[in-house]
C-alpha cells in the first residue's frame, strides 16, 4: 500500500490552487485539490476578477449607449433602457462556463476534487468532510477574503452596508452609492454603478487614490474620476456607518482630525482591502505561525517552515493579484516535482478596469528615485493616433529607466488598453530590456501601443510625435 493517498494535496480551488493542482498532475503527480465552495476557482472566479469583469463591460456598453459616446461616430440611440437582470445573468452565466471549464480541467488531468474545508490534521494529512486524506506535499492555497472595518457590520443579503461580494449583485441601481476605500476594489465597482446611473462618493483615508501605484498614475486618477462624476474625499476617515430603515449614515472626520460630517447613502461599500484565509486552517496542529501581517512566510521555492507543507498565492507575502498566485501555483508543483520553479516578483504587473484603465509594473518613479538616478519618459496618449481616432485620449504611457543602463525599471499606463499594454512592457523587463530597445522596437501603426514606443523614446529625450 502506498503512504500516502495522494503525492499532491491543493488547499483551495481559487487562481493559485488549481493551477497548482493541475501543474502537479500534469507533471505525473498522483493530486486532490480540497475546497468549500459549490464551483472551482475560489474568490476569483466565483464573486471577484470575473463576474466584476462582466459588469464592467456591461455598463461601459450601456453607458456609451445611453450617455451619446457612440452618437460621435453617428451610431444614434434613443429610449436606451437598462435590464439590470440581464446584465447580472450575462455575468452569472459567464460565471458558470469558466468554473465548469476548470471542472472539466480537473477531470481532464485527473485531479481528484475534494468538497469541504481541509483542516491540518498532521503535517501531512487534513481532514475534509469528516474524511482523513494523506499526501507527501501538502500546497496551502486559500487565497483572501475582504477585511473588515472596525465597527461596520457588512451584511449582503441586507443590501445597504456590502461588500465586493453583495456590491457584484444588487439588484437595482442604488440612488447614492458611498464606496469606502479609493483603491482598485472600489473604483472599478464604484464605475459599475456609476455608469449605470447611481451617485458615487468615494471615501479614502490617504491623500491620494489607488495606494501602490506610481505619483503621476494617482493624481491622473483623482481627476478622470472627478471628471466621470464622482465625488471624492481624500484625507477623510470613516468613523462610523450606520443602517436604518433602508439608507445608510456614514460619519465621516479628517484623517488627520477636524470637524465630524455626515454622510447618507443607499448604499454602501466597503472595500478598505483584503486579508489572508488561514483561519480554520488548523495551522497550530502542524506548528506553523503566520507573521505580523497574518500571511504565511515561505522560501523562494515556497516552502514554509514545516517540511512537506508550501504555500502560494494571497496567504504568502506580496499583491494579492490573481496572476502571481497562478505563476506561484505552477512554480510550487514543479519545485514539488523536483523541477526549477521560478517566480520573478520584481516583474509582476497590476492593473485596474476602469475606463480608462490604470496599469504598472515594476517600480514606481518615487521608489526607483530612491534607489539612484532615474531618467524618465512620458507621452500623453492624446498625441497617440488611435487613441485620438478612437477618442480614447485620457492619460499616458511613462518609462522609468535607470540613468546609468538604461535598463527599465518600471512603466505606468493610464490608457484605454492600458491592461493589455502592460504585457509588453512586462516581457520587456523579464528580459532586461533598456528603454533603446522599446524605441528601436518596430510597433504597428495605428495602435495603442504606440505610446509605449514614443515614451521610451521620451527617456532618450527624442519623441517624434511630441
Amino acid at each position: 500500500m502506498a503512504e500516502y493517498d495522494y503525492d499532491v494535496l491543493v488547499i483551495g480551488a481559487g487562481p493559485g490552487g488549481y493551477v497548482a493542482a493541475i501543474r502537479a498532475a500534469q507533471l505525473g503527480l498522483k493530486t486532490a485539490c480540497a475546497d468549500g465552495r459549490a464551483t472551482l476557482g475560489g474568490t476569483c472566479l466565483n464573486v471577484g476578477c470575473i463576474p466584476s469583469k462582466a459588469l464592467l463591460h456591461g455598463s461601459e456598453l450601456y453607458d456609451q449607449a445611453a450617455n451619446g459616446t457612440m452618437a460621435k461616430f453617428g451610431v444614434m440611440a434613443a429610449g436606451v433602457t437598462l435590464d439590470l437582470d440581464a446584465m447580472q445573468a450575462e455575468k452569472a452565466l459567464a460565471v458558470k462556463e469558466l468554473t465548469g471549464g476548470i471542472e472539466f480541467l480537473f477531470k481532464k488531468n485527473k485531479v481528484t476534487w475534494l468538497k469541504g474545508h481541509a483542516t491540518f490534521a498532521d503535517a501531512h494529512a487534513v481532514d475534509v468532510a469528516g474524511a482523513r486524506v494523506s499526501a507527501k506535499h501538502i500546497v496551502i492555497a486559500t487565497g483572501s477574503s475582504v477585511t473588515p472595518l472596525p465597527g461596520v457590520t457588512v451584511d449582503n443579503d441586507g443590501g445597504v452596508i456590502v461588500d465586493s461580494t453583495g456590491a457584484l449583485a444588487l439588484t437595482k441601481v442604488p440612488g447614492h452609492l458611498a464606496v469606502i476605500g479609493g483603491g482598485v476594489i472600489g473604483l472599478e465597482l464604484g464605475s459599475v454603478w456609476s455608469r449605470l446611473g447611481a451617485k458615487v462618493t468615494v471615501v479614502e483615508y490617504l491623500d491620494q487614490l489607488l495606494p501602490g501605484m506610481d505619483g503621476d498614475v494617482r493624481k491622473e486618477a483623482a481627476k478622470i474620476f472627478k471628471k466621470q462624476g464622482f465625488d471624492i474625499k481624500l484625507g477623510t476617515k470613516v468613523t462610523g456607518v450606520v443602517a436604518n430603515d433602508g439608507m445608510a449614515t456614514l460619519t465621516l472626520e479628517p484623517a488627520k482630525g477636524g470637524t465630524v460630517e455626515t454622510l447618507e447613502a443607499d448604499v454602501v461599500l466597503v472595500a478598505i482591502g483584503r486579508r489572508p484565509n488561514v483561519d480554520g486552517l488548523g495551522l497550530d496542529a502542524i506548528g506553523l505561525t503566520v507573521n505580523a501581517r497574518g500571511q504565511i512566510d515561505t522560501d523562494h521555492d515556497f516552502r514554509t517552515a514545516v517540511d512537506g507543507v508550501w504555500a502560494v498565492g494571497d496567504v504568502i507575502p506580496g499583491p494579492m493579484l490573481a496572476h502571481k498566485a497562478e505563476d506561484e501555483g505552477i512554480a510550487v508543483a514543479e519545485n514539488i516535482a523536483g523541477l526549477t520553479g521560478l517566480v520573478n516578483h520584481a516583474v509582476i504587473p497590476g492593473v485596474v478596469y476602469t475606463a480608462p484603465e490604470f496599469a504598472g509594473v515594476g517600480l514606481t518613479e518615487e521608489a526607483a528615485k530612491a534607489l539612484g538616478e532615474v531618467k524618465v519618459g512620458k507621452f500623453p496618449m492624446m498625441a497617440n493616433s488611435r487613441a485620438k481616432t478612437n477618442r480614447e485620449t485620457d492619460g499616458f504611457v511613462k518609462v522609468i529607466a535607470d540613468a546609468k543602463t538604461d535598463r527599465v525599471l518600471g512603466v505606468w499606463i493610464v490608457a484605454s488598453l492600458a491592461g493589455t499594454m502592460i504585457a509588453e512592457a512586462a516581457l520587456a523587463m523579464e528580459l532586461g530590456a533598456t528603454s533603446e530597445d522599446i524605441a528601436y522596437t518596430c510597433h504597428a501603426h495605428p495602435t495603442h501601443a504606440e505610446a509605449l514606443k514614443e515614451a521610451a523614446m521620451a527617456v532618450m529625450g527624442k519623441p517624434i510625435h511630441m
